[in-house]
């Protein structure tokens, strides 16, 4: 920062305390909003809580596959859970404030959050490459300890890369009002707050956003690539279609994360609107977390099949 910069921010008050100012102008609407996201939450968080009980009461399902399965059920949890709850609370309460430490917080987990989606969503598509690929060494190659090592990897790149990121952003002064044009602390909102020139900062995320969200994203792409040449090669009809049927559910995951994380994150500061933000921060947010349990469930025939024989063994309990 320069002495002038310096000498100018002396006369500003820094801020102790932001406010959240996304849905402020909604007026009534906002009583029905909070129902509305109650709801998708409580499903959310109800539907990948049954996938993890499921699973593990199901010995059938204890494979790799569902194993980052859990790991993402979970995840999807601790998510939302790091965004929708304080909406939740100001969609019904005036100030809508949070203070700059909290807002750090909810920077920390949502965005450790995220990066490990990003690496365990690439561990997955790798999963389903040596199945598919190697189907007589898959139990080898995907033991129990490559599962480990996958699973936390995933958590410890999201938790290194996203501390020192968000650290960085923290350490920046923020004067003035504090209005924050979005339901939560998302970084292009929270940066666009400083008091100082943010350029170098903004090309610095941009580069580890590129690095780091692109990354996972291209070993996705190429383990897909290897899946389809593989799949072409098999000589049955029947065979092609089990094949990929094991890999549609993840394809679409992928789809709607990456779709929406891209969007907003790859983006340089000039593109980002408040609407725009704030619409393509509900999908990956509140719309997606809450779309995968459907996903798993609907379009997987061994999940459906282990659901109903534990609601059976369930009622037959019951019964006796």
């Amino acid at each position: 920062m320069s002495d002038s910069e310096l000498m100018k921010n002396e006369s500003l008050s820094l801020c102790t305390d932001f406010t959240l100012v996304a849905f402020s102008s909604l007026g009534e609407l906002q009583p029905v909003l909070f129902f509305v996201f109650l709801v998708i939450y409580l499903f959310t968080v109800g539907g990948n809580l049954l996938i993890i009980c499921v699973i593990w009461a199901t010995p059938s399902l204890h494979t790799p596959m569902y194993f980052f399965l859990v790991n993402l059920s979970f995840l999807e949890m601790c998510y939302i859970s790091s965004v929708v709850p304080q909406m939740l609370v100001h969609l019904l309460v005036q100030p809508k404030t949070i203070t700059v430490r909290r807002c750090a917080a909810q920077m920390y987990v949502f965005t450790i959050l995220g990066l490990t989606e990003c690496c365990l969503l690439a561990a997955m598509a790798y999963d389903r490459f040596v199945a598919i690929s190697y189907p007589l060494h898959y139990t080898l190659r995907m033991g129990p300890s490559v599962c480990l090592k996958l699973a936390g990897a995933s958590w410890v790149a999201g938790t290194v890369v996203e501390s020192i990121q968000t650290t960085w952003i923290f350490t920046l002064p923020f004067c003035g009002a504090g209005k924050i044009q979005h339901f939560f602390c998302d970084i292009m909102p929270v940066v666009k707050l400083a008091c100082v020139d943010t350029s170098q900062n903004e090309i610095v995320l941009f580069v580890v956003s590129l690095i780091f969200i692109m990354s996972p994203c291209v070993f996705i792409l190429g383990s897909y690539v290897r899946i389809i040449l593989t799949i072409l090669r098999m000589p049955s009809a029947a065979g092609r279609h089990k094949a990929f049927s094991t890999c549609s559910s993840h394809i679409l995951v992928v789809s709607l994360f990456y779709g929406t994380a891209l969007f907003t994150y790859l983006q340089p500061k000039s593109s980002h609107t408040p609407d725009t933000d704030k619409a393509t921060a509900l999908m990956y947010t509140v719309v997606t977390p809450a779309l995968n349990p459907v996903i798993y469930t609907l379009r997987n025939k061994e999940v459906k099949e282990a659901f109903r024989k534990v609601m059976q063994r369930k009622l037959l309990r019951q019964m006796d």
